[in-house]
C-alpha cells in the first residue's frame, strides 16, 4: 500500500471545501439566491417570506396599487401572481443590488422560466432601464418588448394609451 501524499490530501480537502461552499451558495453579495414568495405586490414586485421586497429588473408593469389602476395593471399583477405566489423562486442579480426604495433588484425565475422575460414577451410590461441595473441585458429585453408590441400582445393590444410607454 502506497502512502498518501500531502498534495493529494490538500487537493481532496480543497475539493470538499468547494463542494460545501457551493452547497451553501444560495446567498449573493446582494441578497438571497432563492426564496418563497409570500405575496405579490403588483406586476413587477414581490415579497419573500423572509421579508425582502424584490423589484424585477428591466421591466415596468402598469400600476395596480395605491389607488392608481392603469390599463392592464390588474392583468399584469394577476399574471405575476399566477407564476410566483407561494412558490420557490430563484433570484439572479444584475449590476446594482437595490433601487432607491431599498427593494432588491433581480431576475426572478420559477421552474426554470424567467418571469422578467415572460412579462416583456407576453406584453405585460415595458422595458424599464435605470443605469446601471440590467445594462448587460437591456437590448434583449427591448427586443422582447418590440416583438410583443408588433404582435399586439397584452397591453400593446388592450390599451389605447400604453401607461408605461416612453
Amino acid at each position: 500500500m502506497r502512502p498518501v501524499s500531502g498534495w493529494r490530501v490538500l487537493f481532496v480537502a480543497l475539493g470538499l471545501v468547494l463542494i460545501v461552499l457551493c452547497a451553501c451558495g444560495s446567498e449573493s453579495a446582494c441578497g438571497p439566491g432563492a426564496g418563497v414568495v409570500s405575496r405579490v405586490v403588483d406586476g413587477d414586485t414581490l415579497v419573500l417570506q423572509s421579508g425582502e421586497r424584490v423589484r424585477y429588473l428591466l421591466v415596468d408593469t402598469p400600476e395596480s396599487t395605491g389607488g392608481k389602476h392603469e390599463c392592464f395593471g390588474s392583468e399584469a399583477r394577476d399574471f405575476n401572481r399566477s407564476l410566483v405566489e407561494g412558490r420557490n423562486v430563484r433570484l439572479e442579480y444584475g449590476e446594482a443590488c437595490t433601487d432607491r426604495y431599498g427593494r432588491l433588484l433581480a431576475y426572478v425565475s420559477v421552474d426554470g422560466r424567467e418571469v422578467n422575460a415572460l412579462l416583456a414577451r407576453e406584453g405585460y410590461a415595458c422595458v424599464y432601464y435605470v443605469a446601471p441595473a440590467g445594462g448587460s441585458r437591456r437590448s434583449e429585453f427591448e427586443a422582447l418588448e418590440s416583438s410583443a408590441r408588433r404582435a399586439g400582445r397584452g397591453l400593446w393590444g388592450a390599451c389605447s394609451a400604453v401607461p408605461c410607454s416612453r
